[in-house]
């Protein structure tokens, strides 16, 4: 029964979060490729895709303002509940994305509701992937952490994968004229649908039993956040820095390759879509890979080989995209995501696993989502000031190392928290409320 359940908390997070990552990922698709014209059509093209990732951004901003808030009811109100409303919050604002009138007919006030629409969708997600996590984490054998939390990790690559699939058919099935009318609509609008069978699914699934022994146990915390600032600065910190350079790469490739390929090279949309599609599908079977591997040798090893790999890849990344030959395209896309994927697939065991049961969604949760402000939010922008202002790629390349060289940081600072690898023995429940 605990084998049975524990399945099926596993692939509710996937779900889930395959879900909410679909619509995170839409809007970040849609921002490179249509919102420039859609919303800020009286800007030139460059000056238009900026604005339109500056709205994508604001997502990002609003991720640790959702970690904060979710993350307090999820350690004091339980796990799921949590999960349940975030999933509402994000399908709901997707779906509203997609009935939005345009500056065409709206005039300001379109970009304005986008913005707000974007904020929504970015609470919803930063009260997510912590909730996602831990319940994945804290039910089953400790032993296999890595191996259970690696699949919400995996709902990133399967929700990038529904998003560009969808946006690249609605792209691909109909004229230039058609897709920018209402075609780019119909993949937002379908968002609504996702959420009713993922909040199905959510919906049956129990508790998390660790939460559940710190409410018998009388210990929940008062104020969540605070006491994880106040007990575990140097855990915080860690969660920071080991998430910076994963997401500065993973947003460098997946989001600005596609404004790169389409604005700087002139090749059409559907190039870097389908590259990013294909390289996304070999993600999503490698990261549970990598994280099953975590739980064998160890998080920080698989961790730093990934971001070593990575750093070595982005300098062949663009050249690749250069060649403007679709098949190259396709590789270089393949071999980033699986270099971001042997990172990302011990990551989520490793940031939870750096807190305490009692308050691990809300430390969690601040760790991650804040530094996706300073990763994933700027990355794109800053890729491409950075090509705009010295005119070559390299320059995006070092941005990229930098940005691991932090991660690395992040991860030597923290202990190991593999029990086949330290060679300690699982904590139990009772011992991990507090420790």
């Amino acid at each position: 029964m605990a084998g049975s359940q524990t399945r099926r908390v596993v692939l509710a997070g996937l779900i889930g979060t395959s879900l909410e990552w679909y619509d995170f990922f839409l809007y970040g698709s849609a921002a490179a490729l249509v919102f420039n014209k859609l919303f800020f059509p009286t800007f030139e093209p460059l000056t238009g895709t900026l604005l339109a990732l500056l709205t994508y951004a604001i997502g990002f901003v609003a991720r640790p303002l959702g970690g904060i808030v979710f993350g307090h009811f999820g350690d004091r109100a339980g796990r799921k509940n949590v999960l349940v409303a975030t999933l509402l919050l994000m399908g709901i604002a997707t779906f509203l994305i997609g009935l939005l009138p345009t500056y065409a007919t709206l005039g300001v006030a379109a970009p304005l509701l986008l913005v707000a629409l974007r904020f929504l969708q970015g609470l919803g997600l930063g009260g997510e992937w912590g909730g996602a996590v831990l319940m994945s984490i804290e039910h089953g054998d400790p032993g296999r952490r890595g191996f259970n939390a690696s699949w919400p990790q995996a709902g990133v690559p399967a929700g990038n994968l529904l998003a560009a699939g969808v946006l690249g058919i609605m792209s691909a099935a109909l004229p230039e004229e058609a897709f920018l009318s209402w075609g780019w609509r119909v993949p937002f609008l379908l968002s609504g649908l996702l959420v009713a069978v993922g909040l199905w699914i959510r919906l049956r699934i129990v508790e998390s039993p660790l939460f559940a022994e710190v409410e018998q146990s009388g210990q929940k915390a008062k104020m969540p956040l605070v006491e994880v600032l106040r007990t575990h600065p140097r855990a915080l910190a860690s969660a920071f820095c080991a998430r910076i350079g994963v997401d500065v790469a993973f947003y460098t490739f997946v989001t600005y390759s596609l404004s790169y390929v389409s604005e700087t090279l002139k090749l059409d949309r559907g190039v870097a879509l389908n590259a990013v599609l294909i390289g996304s599908a070999v993600q999503l079977f490698l990261i549970p890979l990598f994280g099953a591997l975590s739980d064998r040798v160890g998080r920080r090893p698989v961790y730093l080989a990934g971001a070593a790999a990575t750093a070595l890849w982005v300098f062949a990344f663009f050249p690749l995209l250069d060649s403007r030959s679709f098949p190259v395209i396709a590789l270089a896309s393949i071999v980033a995501l699986a270099c971001h994927a042997a990172m990302y697939g011990p990551q989520a065991a490793f940031i939870a696993e750096l807190f305490s049961t009692r308050l691990r969604y809300s430390g969690a949760s601040m760790g991650y989502q804040v530094a996706g402000i300073f990763g994933g939010a700027l990355a794109p922008i800053v890729a491409l000031e950075l090509l705009g202002r010295f005119q070559t790629t390299v320059a995006i390349s070092l941005y990229v190392v930098a940005a691991l060289a932090v991660t690395a940081a992040g991860l030597l600072i923290a202990p190991e928290s593999a029990p086949q690898a330290t060679r300690v023995p699982p904590a139990t429940n009772r011992a991990e409320i507090g420790k």
